[in-house]
């Protein structure tokens, strides 16, 4: 079938991101023999400055992966925790029902630096200096601008000028939005990453003992100092006042970056490899055991999925997202086995009918009868608020400020492999630091402020997050790393990959390629937590038939153009010839991957 760019083949090394400067400067890193996870660590670091609207340093990173010379894949979490400041009765003596999204009161411990140090220092080869130099030149020389970053800083431009100055400093050179193409700067972050570097490097030559003094000049440091000092002051949020942060040097000082035991699920040949319940990544795990049951019903023909895969997958997508809604966060207690399992999937699998259905149901895993956050009502918005012109929630058409992220697959000749879906810190998000050159993160806008759920704030305790990178084994080995950035929508454009790889047997470029689709029949994760019941967002590729069933079947369609959903990336490796194969997404025209 057709592709908008080959799939690629190679031996040395593989890496797929979502800009095309991160992964040239990944596979620079692995010409200059480096391995999978310096690659990783340099092209994350890119992205922070060429898409600081979806990351940023004062975000976060989680991350799959699995070394060549261990025998279980792993998860590195670079997600910051709630300060200990932060408690439901705090934001409720604000008048607050929700955390806002915007603003200093949603920051949590900045994650990405920690995560990405402690990934170097324990799995990579190279010095700090050499995965962060090309995003230093990218910060002190310049990079052109993609559309979407001017098209972001005029969403908030008013914002920025009327209650941000310290961002409107930032990006908007001269008083202007700066032009799409234009060469931007950003010497401040280059100085707080030089100085940084100044303090790992006088700590010796030893490799290990200059990146403990970059963690340290972090969170024990100037960095931390500098941010404690700039939470203090009050902004304008999404509540419409103004509030002052929470978050503390002493909250910097006191987390750490840490790596954990990945969820493994298994089908068949294949094992999906996820984080936990403290992100939504078990939620892919739960539409696949949900599809097993519905396996001689799911076909594509051409490429293209049937409306019937379309409709059980959006049924299976419901069911799944409506116990992430009940169930998931950062919490021991989470019933993660019983969600995963056959017979917790066969017993919801019943619920899914020819029809859409327009509830929300969570299921009871271990006879626990579920609940629901109070926001979790119908919400209705219009349909040009759902969709975005990229599948992007980054700002609404009414200045809303949402977020999105950026992501990451690498894999080497050795068999190294990771995916790594950094985010947060997006510009529009908080208002800048101006002595350090970023802002901080408001992924505690995820917490409800609702005792009893695993998702609710608590200081200390992660987000759950919509960042979900993924792996794959094919019969216990590591063979494919893949993810999108997306919000909510991230593990439905995901299905829509793997449906198309496993079930309709295309390969990473056509399998990105083919149509997507996705449902917003639960509540977004981020403020203000809207849902549309019966809502079916599909790329116009599936065909009029197919949409036109879909609409018979009760879906509320809404046709998002023909290239419009995700920015899936994907790299893959076959253990028995040691070809390497890379895909990345043309929506956008931003996405690529390189390798040879």
């Amino acid at each position: 079938m057709f592709t908008t760019r080959p799939e690629l083949a190679g031996t040395h090394g593989m890496v797929a991101s979502t800009h095309w400067l991160a992964s040239t400067a990944g596979m620079a890193v692995l010409e200059d023999g480096g391995n999978a996870f310096d690659a990783a660590v340099a092209a994350g670091f890119v992205l922070q400055v060429v898409e600081p609207h979806l990351n940023g340093p004062g975000g976060e990173v989680p991350a799959v992966f699995q070394a060549a010379h261990e025998s279980q894949p792993r998860v590195l979490c670079g997600q910051g925790v709630a300060p200990a400041a932060a408690t439901i009765d705090h934001y409720h003596r604000l008048g607050l029902e929700l955390v806002p999204g915007s603003g200093l009161l949603a920051a949590t411990v900045p994650g990405s630096w920690d995560g990405w140090l402690i990934l170097l220092r324990d799995y990579g080869t190279k010095t700090l200096r050499d995965v962060l130099d090309r995003a230093i030149g990218y910060a002190r020389n310049g990079f052109p601008l993609v559309p979407r970053i001017p098209d972001t800083i005029a969403a908030v431009v008013d914002l920025f000028n009327d209650h941000w100055p310290t961002s409107a400093a930032l990006w908007l050179p001269g008083g202007r939005v700066p032009a799409e193409g234009s060469r931007f700067t950003n010497p401040v972050l280059a100085d707080t990453w030089e100085r940084l570097l100044a303090e790992a490097e006088s700590a010796g030559p030893d490799r290990i003992a200059q990146i403990e003094a970059a963690r340290r000049a972090w969170s024990h440091g100037f960095v931390a100092e500098e941010i404690d000092a700039f939470a203090r002051t009050a902004f304008r949020d999404d509540s419409g006042r103004d509030h002052a942060g929470l978050l503390t040097g002493q909250d910097i000082a006191g987390w750490q970056a840490s790596f954990e035991d990945a969820l493994t699920v298994d089908f068949g040949e294949w094992t999906l490899v996820k984080c936990g319940a403290w992100t939504q990544g078990p939620v892919l795990a739960q539409q696949l055991r949900l599809l097993e049951g519905f396996a001689d019903r799911l076909s594509y023909v051409d490429g293209v999925p049937t409306a019937e895969t379309v409709h059980l997958a959006v049924e299976c997508a419901k069911l799944a997202f409506a116990d992430r809604e009940a169930w998931y966060g950062d919490d021991p207690a989470v019933p993660l086995a019983q969600l995963v399992s056959r017979d917790y999937a066969a017993a919801r699998r019943a619920l899914v009918s020819d029809r859409a259905s327009f509830e929300l149901r969570p299921g009871s895993p271990d006879r626990r009868p579920p609940k629901l956050p109070a926001f979790a009502v119908p919400y209705f918005v219009p349909s040009e608020e759902i969709s975005g012109a990229l599948g992007e929630p980054t700002v609404g058409n009414s200045g809303v400020v949402r977020g999105d992220t950026v992501h990451i697959d690498v894999v080497d000749a050795a068999g190294n492999m990771i995916s790594a879906t950094p985010s947060g810190g997006w510009l529009q998000s908080s208002p800048a630091i101006p002595s350090l050159g970023f802002c901080l993160g408001t992924r505690a806008q995820m917490f409800t402020l609702e005792p009893h759920f695993a998702s609710a704030l608590k200081p200390g305790r992660r987000p759950r997050i919509t960042l979900t990178p993924s792996m794959a084994l094919h019969n216990g080995v590591p063979r494919m790393a893949f993810g999108t950035p997306g919000g909510d929508q991230q593990d439905q454009w995901q299905l829509c990959f793997w449906l198309a790889h496993t079930v309709g047997g295309l390969n990473l470029q056509e399998s990105i390629d083919a149509p997507n689709w996705h449902s917003g029949a639960f509540p977004s994760s981020f403020f203000p937590r809207y849902w549309q019941p019966g809502e079916l967002v599909v790329e116009s590729r599936l065909g009029e038939r197919t949409i036109g069933e879909l609409r018979e079947r009760g879906h509320l369609v809404t046709d998002a153009g023909p290239w419009t959903l995700g920015r899936m990336s994907a790299v893959s490796r076959d253990p028995s010839t040691g070809i390497l194969r890379a895909a990345a997404n043309p929506r956008g025209m931003q996405g690529y991957a390189v390798g040879r």
